[in-house]
């Protein structure tokens, strides 16, 4: 029987799709260790298995600990991990790419690099979350001023809405038991979306860090992901949970968890992204099959094959790799 350590890597076609994954499994006081390719959650009730391929974010609470041979196979499967604490201090970890092709992350960092293109798919996230305005020929500022106008309109709305008292948006970083209980479910709400837009964006292959409106954090486009959901489904279910005062943090979780599956979110979030990026091209999978596919980059944009020498008209094929 061979060892966990030398079972081979999965290849493309064994791994689940991002947009056919669980949102996200949230796990706490238990172990956390693999069994195959399955990880196991281990507390005083027994072990439960979990297939590592078909998680998009996994949430560590309180009270696990998470093996080096668990944490192997979920940067396999390419789960993104996040370690949430009792007061809301998070830290992201996450695999490796679902998609072997570079093109999603080629485009991303051309609309990035062009500030045109860049304000242009600034105005298209907004269009996106609000498609009843049209920002075309708006500045950055007047962006900003639009969307934090709308989105003080929509804490009003569902205040109004769930009859919850609403005193304005208060956060103090590192400190969730700070705020009432609606800011709480906030803050619980935006911390899942934050993994499982974190969770998306590095299994397309895209920069985590190179955001379109958000911008000078690690996480910069993931923030920019996010926040497309927030007034549609992040802060309808904050405030749903919040008018029952209790039990906030895990509540919270599971209404959101629940409304993530009713919108198809995963599937949503894979195809916005898509249209943001390569809005004039249907994303394909790259050739090749279970084969990595590494070209040469030549001149006028020609992608020439690796694994030749170009040295003169009788080109030599050698190894692709080293």
């Amino acid at each position: 029987m061979s060892t966990v350590s030398r079972r081979p890597a999965l290849t493309p076609r064994q791994l689940t799709r991002t947009d056919e994954r669980l949102s996200f499994v949230y796990l706490e006081r238990c172990t956390v260790h693999r069994d195959a390719n399955a990880i196991t959650a281990q507390d005083a009730e027994g072990t439960t298995h979990i297939p590592s391929a078909t998680i998009g974010t996994l949430l560590l609470g309180p009270g696990t600990r998470v093996t080096h041979q668990a944490m192997s196979v979920l940067g396999e499967t390419g789960a993104a991990v996040c370690w949430v604490g009792e007061h809301g201090v998070r830290y992201y970890a996450s695999g490796r790419a679902l998609s072997r092709s570079s093109a999603l992350m080629e485009a991303q960092a051309r609309q990035w690099a062009n500030p045109r293109s860049r304000l242009a798919v600034a105005r298209a996230m907004y269009r996106m979350r609000f498609p009843d305005e049209d920002p075309a020929g708006l500045t950055r500022h007047e962006l900003l001023g639009r969307e934090g106008r709308r989105v003080k309109d929509c804490y009003r709305a569902e205040a109004a809405r769930t009859g919850v008292s609403w005193r304005g948006r208060r956060y103090v970083p590192g400190d969730f038991t700070s705020g009432d209980a609606v800011n709480q479910a906030i803050t619980a709400a935006a911390q899942c979306m934050y993994g499982i837009a974190h969770a998306v964006v590095t299994s397309l292959g895209c920069s985590p860090a190179l955001g379109f409106v958000h911008s000078g954090h690690e996480l910069s486009f993931v923030l920019d992901i996010a926040d497309l959901y927030k007034t549609e489904i992040g802060i309808p279910v904050a405030f749903d949970v919040a008018a029952e005062e209790e039990d906030i943090g895990s509540r919270t979780r599971r209404a959101l968890r629940d409304r993530i599956n009713e919108t198809s979110l995963l599937n949503r979030c894979v195809d916005d992204i898509k249209r943001l990026l390569m809005p004039e091209a249907a994303v394909s999978p790259a050739p090749g099959g279970d084969r990595d596919v590494v070209t040469l980059q030549s001149d006028h944009g020609h992608q020439v094959a690796s694994g030749v020498n170009y040295d003169g008209p009788d080109q030599d094929y050698g190894d692709e790799l080293w």
